[in-house]
């Protein structure tokens, strides 16, 4: 495939896409803020995600950029933080469309990170790429962090989005603070428990970037997420059976409201609220997931 550019990649779905595209034998260069630990399987090159340097010259003849340049949302809400998370996104992306007009030879294809939270918090229906756009913060971060995008990419550049869902893998992520409260005895039902959790194993999360980077009939906008959402409450209940984890303790909404900033410092809304999502593109396309349902995602996991 040979050079794959990550802005951003120094996170939890950069290293494992860098992982993988590098025993697949691309060279891998990650564009972030900070360094990580030495590892020769790939370069990083520090970036701000705010100007354009001499880290430009690594999208000279590059085969594929993918950008996942963003302000965690997992944090308190405050208004400092809801500034950077929207920001951090929308600025990295007009950046890199300013670094690929400054490049003789550009990536041919160009894959952005979105976020599934594009469609909101619906108690109920199930959304699909065609579904209604949500409100609120994480719906307008979403439609914005797009539009930028569509800004910054060049017209001959092939565009794929990928409005990811909660993405479940051993050695990073949200699935680590949730496994440690069900260890805790803490795992049961959150709120009422039927908010939709829309999940994709990390293993078919980089099949998917892989497709995206190399099958050029992908165009568009995707829903990256697995076939079968569930509830909050079967999600807890099969990772407390992945962790053998015979009993968890409810928290109703009010407990989560003061607990998740004081103990947590995370937004209470992440665990409160979902939405139920499935890939018609996907469906459609032929992508088969290697881990359709949860029992399966866990039982890799965890075995």
């Amino acid at each position: 495939m040979g050079r794959i550019v990550i802005a951003g990649g120094t996170g939890f779905l950069g290293l494992n896409l860098a992982r993988q595209l590098s025993e697949s034998g691309s060279e891998v260069v990650l564009l972030s803020r900070r360094c990580t630990a030495e590892d020769s399987r790939w370069r990083h090159v520090v970036w701000d995600a705010r100007t354009t340097e001499e880290w430009v010259r690594e999208l000279e003849g590059a085969s594929a950029l993918v950008n996942l340049a963003g302000r965690t949302v997992d944090c308190i809400k405050t208004p400092d933080h809801c500034d950077e998370i929207l920001r951090s996104r929308v600025e990295a992306t007009e950046v890199l469309g300013r670094a690929v007009r400054e490049v003789q030879s550009p990536p041919p294809v160009w894959v952005q990170m979105s976020t599934a939270h594009r469609y909101g918090d619906p108690p109920d229906c199930v959304c699909d790429e065609d579904s209604a756009f949500g409100y609120g913060l994480a719906p307008f971060v979403a439609q914005e962090w797009e539009a930028a995008y569509a800004r910054a990419v060049l017209p001959n550049m092939r565009q794929v989005i990928l409005r990811t869902s909660f993405v479940l893998g051993r050695d990073g992520g949200a699935l680590q603070r949730l496994a440690k409260l069900v260890r805790w005895g803490l795992g049961g039902t959150v709120g009422s428990g039927r908010q939709g959790m829309s999940w994709i194993h990390v293993q078919d999360m980089n099949r998917l970037f892989i497709r995206a980077i190399t099958d050029e009939s992908m165009q568009g906008a995707y829903l990256a997420t697995a076939p079968e959402p569930v509830s909050n409450a079967e999600f807890m209940r099969e990772l407390r059976r992945a962790l053998h984890m015979p009993i968890g303790l409810p928290a109703t909404s009010w407990m989560v409201r003061i607990g998740a900033p004081l103990v947590m410092r995370t937004d209470p809304e992440l665990a409160l609220y979902g939405r139920y999502c499935i890939s018609r593109c996907l469906k459609e396309e032929g992508f088969e997931f290697s881990f359709s349902n949860l029992a399966s995602a866990f039982q890799e996991i965890y075995q």
